[in-house]
């Protein structure tokens, strides 16, 4: 069988690359990585919210080729069923594809008001009132399932919910969301994970920035 490959773009920059890339990585699946320069027009359309059409992260694997991070997460589940990248039990299968569904689709003024930017750290940083309702959900949503779940992760174990949940991590990390402890604890433990730590690492270690989320706050 040949190796996999997952197309993504800017480690620093880009959500649904770090989505897609997690998700692959809890998988156990091996793959090459391949990066497209932030400067492709493709690129930069998916990391700048400007384009309807998602076309990256993009996973290959034994003939098929899908580019949407929920159906990345479903062939993989499928693909490495004992990875556990939904749980087990049949309610909370449907709650698990429901938040991420939430996720995937909705919170667009979270998304433009605090743009990933892994190399940027901005404290004290103005949250509008919009922004501040979709961070509200997000707690909602932690908080809830924290609470049935037991934690550590959202379901218990680690599964796509908290692949799909990491980069507003990052976001509320980034700019200095003030969140309470236990959800605090929560977004710590995501940012520990050795895999966050290795895309941290290397966003950090990229030269290209992107003018348009490198402004001054």
């Amino acid at each position: 069988m040949a190796k996999a490959t997952l197309t993504i773009s800017s480690k620093n920059y880009s959500s649904w690359s770090l989505r897609g890339w997690l998700l692959t990585r809890f998988s156990g699946l091996e793959f090459e990585e391949i990066v497209t320069a932030p400067d492709d027009v493709s690129a930069r359309a998916e990391i700048l919210l400007l384009s309807p059409t998602i076309l990256v992260p993009c996973l290959r694997h034994d003939g098929a080729t899908i580019w949407d991070t929920l159906a990345i997460a479903e062939y993989l589940n499928e693909t490495m069923p004992h990875a556990g990248l939904l749980p087990g039990d049949r309610i909370e299968r449907a709650h698990c594809r429901s938040i991420c569904g939430e996720i995937h689709s909705g919170f667009t003024t979270l998304r433009a008001s605090l743009p990933v930017n892994l190399k940027g750290h901005f404290p004290g940083f103005k949250i509008w009132t919009r922004a501040q309702a979709d961070i509200d959900r997000v707690c909602l949503i932690w908080a809830e399932c924290l609470e049935k779940s037991g934690g550590p992760f959202l379901f218990g174990e680690r599964s796509m919910a908290d692949a799909m949940y990491a980069p507003v991590v990052t976001r509320f990390m980034t700019y200095d969301v003030k969140l309470e402890p236990r959800m605090r604890s929560y977004a710590e433990l995501i940012m520990a994970m050795p895999e966050m730590v290795e895309w941290i690492e290397a966003a950090k270690a990229e030269p290209e920035e992107i003018e348009e989320l490198e402004v001054e706050y």
